[in-house]
């Protein structure tokens, strides 16, 4: 009797595991969606990338001939001055005076360096550089958010096919069943089979259920990999993994590497700026001739108490103007600063040899890197045809076993032993597979290939 209801009681629970897995995920709107699509979506949605653009904009502002101190400058200044003056002297003829003065005075001056080691057209090859930079910090987001979209996009491929495979093999279960229950109503299976293949149905709807739960985590990292926060749409991969891996050469990936990896640039961009720094320093050397110009004028007006004790005129008011223009040339050369511009100087070209010496050590990291990533790409490629061998094999003799199965030539622990070999088969080949797309990846990333 315990063993009735216990019979009833598991495929009650496999039934309502059958009902959670057709009705999960129903909530949300799903989309097919392109690898090259999640791609594009995920670039437009990127902060980091956006971030890095405005930046260029600034860079490109300021790579101008203005910023770089080639042309003169002029100023407009506008001076307005007012003085009231109260004066008690008893030994003046006037011995209370009051006065006031108010002054207005615009002016023009004009700056402009001649020469000062051409500073200007250093200036202008840094501004250059670091727009270049920051250009080469948006391939650099780029490239990172591509390859972070590929691996999510990837790894949902994977649980999808997964999932196919666990669907599988549930379906098989659902048939053993049926095939007991068929052969208990005439009395050729008894209670043990049923059981047997009703727990081989429960534990497999619970690793399907595990497995689609798995791969909805997939579709959501895949979904803020792409920078969408809708928790109302749910993108399922539409591309499948392309399982034709080509064998590259160590050499041909190398030359590829060093010309086009985007840290390697970087260090590039770094090295330029170090030698234009010195550059500027080295311009410290140089004398300065500047030219100087403008034009002022000036007018004033005045006003004082009292009257002439002569004549008994009232001051009154009074008004005054002046005009002023002025060139100057001169030349500024700096004779002793106790050897501070020779020390910058020395010190700048020590930072040059560092930046060649980061160059070089990033080189010898990143062929290391190459080449540790193409013998794990190609030993890969060799595991996965194993695991193709493999599973070729099991779905074989699970038909095989099937077959022995209903004839009655193998028991069901037989059966369910082959039927797990098939799944951890079809496991291990799927984890070849993202494996080695996970390593052409970083071979693409390495040598420059994920931005063009």
């Amino acid at each position: 009797m315990n063993r009735i209801i216990m019979k009833k009681y598991k495929y009650t629970l496999g039934v309502i595991l059958l009902v959670l897995l057709a009705t999960t995920g129903l909530e949300a709107q799903e989309k097919s969606i392109t690898l090259s699509e999640a791609i594009e979506i995920g670039l437009d949605n990127n902060f980091q990338i956006r971030i890095a653009k405005k930046q260029v904009e600034v860079a490109k502002n300021n790579n101008t001939w203005k910023n770089t101190g080639r042309y003169p400058t002029v100023d407009f200044n506008l001076g307005f001055g007012n003085r009231f003056n109260w004066s008690n002297n008893p030994a003046s003829f006037n011995p209370r005076i009051s006065t006031f003065n108010s002054g207005l005075t615009p002016s023009i001056d004009g700056q402009w360096v001649l020469f000062d080691g051409f500073k200007y057209k250093i200036n202008k090859k840094r501004l250059e550089e670091l727009e270049y930079q920051t250009q080469s910090n948006v391939g650099l987001a780029i490239e990172n958010n591509i390859r972070a979209i590929m691996v999510a996009y990837y790894q949902a491929v994977i649980q999808k096919k997964q999932l196919e495979t666990l669907e599988e093999v549930l379906n098989l279960s659902k048939e053993r069943i049926q095939y007991q229950q068929v052969r208990q109503e005439f009395g050729q299976a008894g209670k043990f089979e049923i059981l047997q293949s009703s727990d081989a149905f429960l534990n497999d709807s619970t690793t399907l259920l595990i497995q689609k739960n798995t791969y909805e985590n997939t579709l959501l990292n895949l979904k803020l990999s792409m920078g969408i926060d809708d928790m109302n749409i749910t993108y399922e991969p539409k591309d499948k993994l392309d399982e034709d891996f080509v064998r590259y050469q160590f050499s041909d990936l190398e030359k590829k590497m060093f010309s086009k990896n985007k840290n390697l640039k970087q260090l590039y961009i770094s090295q330029q700026l170090s030698k234009i720094n010195t550059e500027l320093l080295k311009a410290d050397r140089s004398p300065v001739v500047g030219l100087g110009t403008g034009v002022a004028l000036g007018g004033t007006g005045y006003w004082q108490s009292g009257s002439n004790p002569i004549t008994n005129e009232l001051y009154g008011a009074d008004f005054s103007s002046n005009f002023n223009y002025y060139l100057n040339l001169n030349l500024t050369y700096n004779l002793f600063d106790a050897g501070a511009r020779r020390r910058n100087v020395e010190n700048a070209k020590i930072e040059e040899e560092i930046a060649d010496l980061n160059i070089q050590d990033l080189k010898q990291g990143l062929s290391s890197q190459l080449r540790l990533t193409l013998d794990n790409y190609n030993n890969q490629i060799d595991l996965l045809r194993l695991t193709e061998k493999l599973i070729a094999n099991a779905r074989e003799n699970m038909g095989i076993s099937e077959a022995r199965f209903r004839a009655g030539q193998i028991s069901s622990f037989d059966y369910r032993t082959v039927q797990l070999a098939y799944v951890n088969a079809s496991q291990a080949r799927l984890n070849a597979l993202y494996n080695l797309k996970n390593t052409e990846i970083e071979l693409i990333r390495l040598t420059g290939g994920l931005v063009r």
